[in-house]
């Protein structure tokens, strides 16, 4: 319903989540959207709720997350006045500012104009998550702590790429969906699940490494990417638990395609913890939106 005064905004964020106990506002701890709101609140001078595209959980990164808000801007001078909305570099340049003050592991990166019955969550065509794993004995550096989940055993890529094949496409995900998952169907469709060895991020020299040009032997650094419109609760990490347990040799391939059939999470693996996962990206349809606004965002 369109509102007279009121403008909506699709903003982007990016965040560490570490610190966070996940995006939802919660009282008495720590989230995401509750220290956005406050920025907000503290820009605009009134309260101000904001709609994400994706809830993440606790200590799970964002390099791109998205959310709408609606906003008023009223006159200072004269109480009650409407006065034009703010302009989308402005919201991104002055809720950063009251972020900043908070020392939040969390900014906003753009922003644009969408129309009042635009929906960050629902019009969403697809969600992209990184998973990130170092493999091997060797010590990884302290600037990845909390940006990976750190195995000690030596992991079979190729077995791993096998096992991914068999989750891509439609099917009932109900032996990787945890419980308390809202959704009305473990029925998803799954466009990519794919893993590859990477360089370590970031790109410094650990305790073992001798030379930069070159991937440490002892320590491997890979990369799930999982990407579909939607998933259920804990999916990508149940599946990269999985996956995990396919390259270290506790799983065969057949056996994540008797896990995906027996359709029950007391056959999944353990979950991989939160602190690997990153929400890459967040993509839409901006062709139907009606106003105006910078298009240099939701894109990769």
């Amino acid at each position: 319903m369109d509102v007279p005064g009121i403008q909506r905004y699709l903003v982007g964020i990016e965040y560490i989540g570490t610190r966070f106990s996940g995006w939802q506002r919660q009282g008495g701890v720590r989230t995401v959207q509750g220290t956005l709101e406050d920025a907000f609140s503290s820009f605009m001078g009134q309260s101000v709720s904001t709609t994400g595209s994706s809830r993440t959980d606790a200590g799970v990164h964002a390099l791109r997350n998205v959310f709408h808000v609606d906003l008023a801007r009223t006159s200072k001078r004269k109480p009650g006045e409407l006065l034009a909305p703010h302009p989308p570099d402005v919201i991104v340049r002055a809720v950063n500012h009251f972020l900043q003050r908070e020392s939040a592991d969390v900014q906003v990166v753009d922003a644009r104009f969408v129309p009042p019955d635009f929906h960050a969550r629902f019009r969403a065509k697809e969600r992209t998550y990184y998973y990130r794993i170092l493999a091997g004995s060797c010590r990884a550096s302290l600037f990845e702590r909390d940006r990976a989940w750190h195995v000690e055993e030596p992991l079979n890529l190729i077995a791993m790429q096998s096992a991914c094949q068999v989750l891509l496409g439609t099917h009932d995900f109900s032996s990787f969906r945890a419980s308390g998952c809202q959704a009305a169907s473990p029925i998803k469709t799954l466009e990519e699940l794919s893993i590859r060895e990477t360089v370590s991020w970031p790109h410094f020299l650990t305790g073992c490494s001798s030379n930069a040009q070159s991937s440490n032997p002892d320590l491997k650094s890979y990369v799930v990417t999982a990407r579909a419109q939607s998933f259920l609760y804990h999916q990508v990490r149940l599946m990269v638990g999985t996956l995990k347990g396919v390259g270290a040799g506790k799983r065969t391939v057949e056996d994540v395609r008797k896990i995906l059939e027996g359709r029950s999470i007391s056959l999944a693996l353990p979950m991989a913890p939160a602190s690997g996962l990153f929400l890459a990206d967040v993509k839409y349809d901006m062709e139907d939106t009606a106003v105006s606004g910078p298009v240099f965002f939701f894109i990769m």
